[in-house]
């Protein structure tokens, strides 16, 4: 197929903005970008897609998500409003989590790969737990991203604080999948449980995990997803442990690595921060989320400014990762009462070179960019510039006039997920209705635990 006649932003190395042009797509993957004359002619007999000089992009990456939280949209809290982060654990998110049964599971990913392709977020890094349904969770989410036709790494919240068995019980799933997923590769490259998933190994946080769950965890694999300094009690815990800073206590079991994500770390000092970019770490920045638990602002600007690869995530929040870009830079501005910090083209770093940079380690081919070899996954904007665009303030027309209510079309390695804003893989009223009837259920299993 050849996708012609649009406003190309590649996102390549050149960063270059072709007006009228062209990519063809040859099965999974781009195999030119130039021209819309050059490409036509070189194609001819191909299917033609004219794009009508909306812009084309690179589908979004989502370096952090928890797809269980859908649900607590709407959600009513027993009792008194959380006054701190380890109280809205209390309160919401542990007791959702042990709420949920497979149905719940399979509901909440569904509306949340929905949100994703109208917002053409095209690849998510996913964080889940579901403490009563642990067993088989990763399959369930997977058979939704696979029928989805989106792109998802998957793992598991191993934590100690629902006891043994659960500890275990994550372990395990975590492993299984893993094995599932290295075992598809092997045998059958081609299919999308090789191509569009992958996995590694979830963990909560430093303080719901012992020493010898952090220990069992490490034998088993060098590749983690982790929360890091994401409150003050996270430190505190480590250092009433073991006399150690949380990055510092996790890095001593081998948890730090060049294919572990640690999603927030907000409480870090520049020891750490040192540490995290010596040992090749992905830290993952959520603003949004941030500003709603009232746990501070990262310091990404100073990160970004020391070589650490920070990457964007949504922590669960909507994955219009549009939405996200303006909320980080703004944060950092706001919290630093300085107008300098961060900038648009440091977001633009984040959320494209340095998640690009992650998808990296987890799928056989690049995406996002529009590259010959790269896999097809892009996304058309009807977003007209009234103001001259070019490579030098690309940044800023992101940040300050696209969103994901712009997104027209999606797709993913070649596959047309939605066209003229109309759902074609996903049964968007269907998945809807569903998720209320899912929704309502486990909210009355949630009440129950009050």
């Amino acid at each position: 197929m050849i996708i012609h006649n649009a406003t190309i932003i590649t996102f390549d190395d050149q960063n270059r903005v072709l007006n009228d042009g062209a990519l063809h797509i040859d099965g999974a993957v781009i195999d030119s970008v130039g021209a819309s004359a050059d490409i036509l002619a070189a194609y001819p007999d191909d299917e033609r897609w004219d794009a009508g000089e909306l812009v084309l992009m690179p589908g979004q990456i989502c370096s952090h998500t928890h797809f269980y939280g859908a649900f607590a949209r709407g959600m009513y809290i027993p009792g008194e409003s959380a006054k701190d982060f380890p109280e809205i654990l209390d309160k919401l998110w542990w007791p959702l989590d042990r709420s949920l049964d497979l149905d719940g599971v399979r509901s909440s990913a569904e509306v949340c790969l929905v949100d994703a392709i109208r917002n053409g977020t095209t690849t998510l890094i996913d964080h889940h737990a579901s403490q009563t349904a642990i067993d088989g969770s990763l399959d369930v989410i997977a058979d939704a991203v696979v029928a989805s036709g989106l792109r998802a790494a998957l793992c598991y919240e191993v934590t100690d604080r629902d006891g043994d068995d659960a500890t275990r019980a994550g372990i395990r799933e975590n492993m299984r999948f893993i094995r599932k997923v290295n075992e598809a590769r092997r045998t059958d490259p081609d299919s999308s449980l090789a191509t569009r998933l992958a996995a590694t190994f979830g963990l909560h946080a430093s303080l719901t995990l012992s020493d010898a769950t952090l220990e069992a965890c490490r034998t088993e694999t060098d590749r983690f997803h982790i929360h890091v300094a994401e409150h003050p009690v996270d430190e505190y815990d480590s250092l009433r442990r073991s006399g150690k800073r949380t990055v510092e206590r996790l890095h001593s079991f081998g948890i730090t690595g060049p294919e572990t994500i640690m999603a927030h770390c907000i409480h870090v000092d520049a020891w750490e921060m040192d540490i995290l970019r010596d040992s090749g770490v992905f830290p993952s920045h959520q603003p949004r989320s941030n500003m709603n638990n009232g746990v501070g602002a990262a310091d990404v600007t100073a990160m970004l400014r020391g070589g650490l690869p920070v990457c964007l995530g949504n922590d669960g929040f909507s994955n219009d990762m549009f939405a996200e870009m303006k909320v980080a830079d703004l944060y950092q501005k706001a919290a630093n009462l300085d107008p300098r910090y961060l900038g648009a083209d440091k977001v633009v770093q984040m959320a494209v070179v340095n998640n690009r940079k992650l998808a990296g380690i987890f799928f056989n081919k690049p995406v996002g960019v529009i590259q010959p070899g790269a896999y097809a996954d892009i996304i058309l904007l009807d977003y007209y510039p009234t103001t001259p665009l070019s490579p030098d303030n690309l940044p800023w027309h992101i940040l300050f006039g696209v969103s994901g209510s712009h997104v027209n079309s999606t797709i993913v390695q070649g596959t047309v997920l939605m066209r003229n804003r109309e759902l074609l893989t996903m049964d968007e009223a269907e998945i809807t209705a569903r998720s209320r009837e899912v929704a309502a259920s486990t909210w009355e299993r949630y009440w129950a635990k009050f």
